[in-house]
């Protein structure tokens, strides 16, 4: 009695590590003493024909989810609804052999070693004759020796050959195709189904997409055994709108789905799994059939069926239960064909390059759904109005209090009023010397309590540029008061050295907080779409340039014994202080407001 050993796993004896299973031609099952798996293959099979007819060669690719791999596996091509193989296969990569089946050669193809894989390619060729039907690719994946999936299948490939010639030639010569195919308009996201066949979310909450001119919206319906979802996309947008599903509301191991206009403007469907908030992997199609697509008046429509496993990276089964998220944007309109081979290195909704062809850039509108969806209960699911985490809120209201109020206000008091109440002051310290350290130590301290608030949560750098520009005024802001406290008396003769050096890291946290500060507004801003949180900056940054100037006009008139104004006994010093810090109270309280609503 043969024992049949199809794949070679850690933990079995070495020789069934070299793919030579023929033995398990048909059934694709391997004799590992414990059952397939039953949960959604993390693999998948594509290929680059959907149809195809005598002789034709069809490239097959066999796919790991992104983080996943597999140590084995066999390929082979059936009838559909039948397990005969049929054709044969040709390999270039060094990682697969073919096999016979019977005693046909090359009619499959398995691994040659039990190595790490996450991508395998081959070449099938279909039968020169004979009654041919439709076809699919069917494999088997193992993991390890106790965890494998069996049969899992690509799409259908059509046959599209005429084994019976026709009886009369044709006399006229035909007309010449277009060059570019029409686009085929897909089915109308249909509002009324939601809640009762698919699973539906839109913002704004509930939006026709049939009748509203800015209604993004999102269906999805299942199949009784999630091995299958017909998704609709629809939404207006320069470039692209996508959709993930999360089994959280940040961005980061989503399953995501891209409908992006190409160089003719033509919409096209990309499937990517997103590993961070800037570089998800891109996934070939996989098994993505029925792609309809649409532009209308700036709408971008696509639906389709996938048959791929909804991954996100955190959990082996899938529960079918998912956050939903929309974003769309600008590209320019150059997007990288499905067959392609992946690089797996470019991000969609940040700054995508696919494969030196385009640029998806950083999405403009994104929405998060309030709840998760059960994909395999219809529902109509919407956005929470508090979708922006509490505690990067608190970071964010702090860095603003230290950088545009009490960092700003000591600042303007140590360059500009040291001259009012000269002498006046408590233990020898005049005045104006105890309110610049009294509001540089409360920013020093607002800074360090936002920074450990954003790290604790975060625990990561993502964020772009904004992460490194905090940490930046996090240590020259820990620098300054330790260069303070080891000055030189003020009538030594290297006090300028200190002087100079304290102005320079003084102004350099400055800059760098407000381009810190700018980007992180720009992060609140996805979350709203009205833009207005950076203008106020914008507006912030010129009332302060404003009164710098004022200020320094009067210093540079005190030198002469003059005055750019006067206001009695009050010196115009402490009058501009005054206004300064209203004018910046005012400009505070917009942004806080802007990022408590956020």
């Amino acid at each position: 009695m043969f024992l049949y050993v199809f794949l070679a796993c850690v933990g079995i004896v070495q020789c069934y590590s070299n793919g030579q299973v023929a033995g398990v031609c048909g059934s694709l099952m391997p004799d590992h003493g414990v059952t397939a798996q039953t949960s959604p293959s993390p693999f998948n099979v594509a290929t680059s024909k959907t149809t195809f007819k005598e002789g034709d060669e069809i490239t097959v690719t066999l796919n790991a989810q992104s983080g996943d791999y597999f140590e084995g596996f066999m390929l082979q091509a059936n009838e559909v609804g039948s397990t005969g193989p049929i054709g044969t296969f040709s390999v270039a990569d060094s990682a697969a052999q073919v096999i016979n089946c019977g005693s046909v050669a090359n009619r499959a193809v398995s691994h040659q070693s039990a190595s790490k894989k996450t991508s395998i390619q081959a070449k099938w060729k279909a039968p020169a004759s004979g009654l041919i039907k439709n076809i699919e690719f069917r494999a088997t994946f193992v993991r390890s020796k106790k965890t494998f999936w069996v049969g899992v299948k690509s799409s259908p490939v059509t046959y599209s050959g005429t084994p019976v010639a026709p009886t009369v030639a044709p006399t006229v010569a035909p007309t010449v195709a277009p060059t570019v195919a029409p686009t085929v308009a897909p089915t109308v996201p249909s509002n009324p189904d939601c809640g009762k066949t698919k699973v539906c979310f839109s913002q704004p909450n509930n939006c026709d997409p049939t009748t509203s001119t800015d209604c993004h919206f999102m269906a999805v319906q299942a199949s009784s055994n999630q091995s299958e979802w017909i998704i609709e996309i629809f939404g207006q947008a320069d470039g692209y709108v996508a959709i993930g599903f999360s089994d959280d509301k940040e961005m980061g191991n989503d399953d995501i789905y891209i409908c992006s206009k190409d160089k003719n403007s033509i919409p096209q469907v990309q499937h990517a799994f997103s590993t961070g908030k800037f570089a998800p992997n891109i996934l070939s199609l996989g098994n993505v059939s029925n792609i309809k697509t649409a532009l209308t008046n700036g709408n971008i429509n696509c639906s389709f069926t996938s048959r791929n496993a909804i991954s996100t990276g955190s959990r082996a089964a899938s529960t079918g239960q998912y956050y939903l998220m929309i974003a769309s944007g600008p590209s320019s309109q150059v997007f990288r064909h499905p067959g392609l081979p992946v690089d797996g290195k470019h991000c969609v909704l940040q700054s995508w390059k696919p494969a030196n062809k385009g640029n998806i850039q950083t999405h403009t509108k994104r929405f998060v759904s309030g709840t998760k969806a059960d994909l395999q209960n219809p529902s109509t699911v919407t956005s929470n109005a508090e979708e922006f985490p509490p505690i990067l809120k608190a970071h964010g209201a702090l860095m603003l209090i230290a950088w545009m109020t009490t960092g700003s206000i000591g600042m303007i008091i140590a360059r500009y009023l040291k001259g009012v109440a000269k002498g006046q002051g408590l233990g020898g310290k005049d005045f104006w010397f105890m309110a610049h350290v009294s509001l540089m130590l409360l920013s020093i301290i607002a800074t360090a309590i936002a920074f450990i608030l954003v790290f604790s949560y975060a625990q990561d750098w993502a964020g772009g540029a904004h992460p490194v520009l905090g940490c930046l005024v996090m240590i020259l802001s820990l620098i300054q008061p330790i260069v303070a406290i080891f000055r030189c008396d003020p009538q030594d003769e290297r006090r300028f050295i200190f002087n100079w050096a304290h102005s320079f890291i003084a102004l350099a946290i400055k800059a760098i907080a407000v381009a810190a500060i700018f980007t992180g507004l720009a992060l609140f801003e996805e979350y709203k779409t009205d833009g207005w949180m950076l203008k106020v900056m914008g507006g912030f940054i010129t009332w302060e340039a404003l009164m710098y100037v004022l200020q320094d006009l009067n210093f540079r008139a005190r030198k002469k014994d003059s005055e750019i104004f006067s206001c009695g006994l009050i010196k115009p010093e402490a009058v501009l202080l005054l206004v300064f810090v209203l004018g910046n109270l005012a400009f505070l309280i917009a942004l806080l407001v802007g990022i408590g609503t956020t």
